[in-house]
């Protein structure tokens, strides 16, 4: 039988660590309602939630956890209820997060009318040795974190890979990628639809141009930055069948520290496999590069390398919930129950991160006070 003395106490740390107006935000957001009387408080409703959420339980199951811990006593049909009508809260509880770390209120260059979205895609594996593997394509809006881009899709296959060209886009979207989405066709259809790219470049599939559709030479440009930290930009062009599309080439140069650690990589790599680099990757590796179509006039060289830095942050966030939160079983019940549950496992990273700042850097009992 469980401790339940050791649940409840570790059940109060992690309260201690919520967002001050967690239940407010449930009735404000309608996860909590007259209507869900089989929930006798939000902790209940909470504690629910994550048994499905956090631990990988089956709706089933968690059910049968719930009841047998005296947390709530409700049908798996009436827990599927519920976790859709979370999807709001579980968002408000991340904003709520993100920006005690100051995250949503970083602005970085003048971007009216502009809208930023994050883009990323991720493997998940449901439990069991015949579990299927997805792909979870997403679109994250900044700076309140709202996903207003979800699809699951096979792994392998056509049209299955990471690609903007899963995306709707609006006019003014910019979307930000890293080098998985760096090619030309995904771009194209960006540009098409009147938004903007940011993205990291993948030097085996973009090729540059000058203004004068004549090849640039990417090579030789970036050893023209000496110092780290250092950064410069190009006009240049990227090439999608017969058209040509405008951007720029914004480039800085890591840190010595960083980069041996990318020329360590790569070396790894290449006993591993048994391949040979050219020595153009070598280079390459000490830099970042970034192409975007944003404007010149609203967007300098290093906001745009600035707004990298922020999908950077939370493409840390998605990769701790394989680490440190396990993404466990994927509903696949519909797109709402999907989103609250992605957005349940990004609160969870999100505790984890602040739990583990809070033990090693503020409080020598491992959590803070109890308000």
């Amino acid at each position: 039988m469980e401790n339940t003395g050791l649940l409840d106490e570790n059940w109060q740390v992690l309260l201690s660590l919520f967002p001050e107006n967690w239940k407010e935000l449930a009735k404000l957001t309608g996860a909590m309602s007259r209507k869900f009387r089989s929930f006798s408080s939000e902790e209940a409703l909470m504690r629910t939630l994550l048994l499905h959420v956090a631990q990988g339980y089956s709706l089933r199951e968690t059910v049968v956890k719930a009841r047998m811990a005296n947390i709530a006593d409700v049908s798996d049909v009436a827990l599927l209820k519920r976790l859709r009508f979370a999807e709001e809260w579980f968002r408000a509880l991340c904003q709520s997060l993100l920006k005690d770390r100051g995250f949503c209120d970083k602005k970085i260059g003048n971007n009216d009318g502009i809208r930023m979205r994050l883009v990323d895609a991720t493997e998940v594996k449901e439990p069991g040795k015949t579990g299927s593997l997805w792909r979870i394509h997403y679109s994250l809006i900044l700076p309140d974190l709202q996903c207003d881009y979800f699809k699951l899709t096979d792994t392998k296959g056509v049209g299955t890979g990471e690609t903007f060209k899963h995306l709707p886009i609006n006019k003014g979207d910019c979307i930000v990628g890293d080098r998985g989405y760096a090619n030309p066709p995904g771009i194209a259809h960006i540009n098409r639809h009147g938004g903007y790219s940011l993205v990291r470049v993948n030097t085996g599939f973009l090729r540059f141009y000058t203004e004068a559709e004549k090849k640039f030479n990417l090579f030789t440009s970036v050893q023209k930055l000496k110092a780290s930290g250092q950064s410069r930009e190009w006009e240049v062009k990227i090439k999608d069948g017969n058209d040509f599309i405008c951007g720029r080439l914004c480039v800085v140069k890591k840190s010595e520290e960083a980069i041996n650690q990318a020329l360590k990589k790569l070396k790894r790599k290449e006993q591993k496999n048994q391949v040979k680099f050219k020595l153009e990757t070598f280079e390459f590796a000490k830099y970042i590069i970034i192409f975007t179509t944003l404007p010149k006039n609203d967007f300098s060289t290093d906001s745009v390398l600035e707004w990298y830095r922020l999908r950077w942050q939370i493409e840390l966030v998605f990769k701790r919930l394989k680490s440190l939160a396990g993404l466990g079983h994927l509903p696949k019940y519909d797109d709402v129950s999907s989103r609250s549950w992605l957005y349940g496992k990004l609160f969870i990273g999100l505790l984890i991160e602040k739990l583990i700042r809070y033990a090693s850097e503020i409080s020598p009992w491992g959590y803070c006070l109890s308000k």
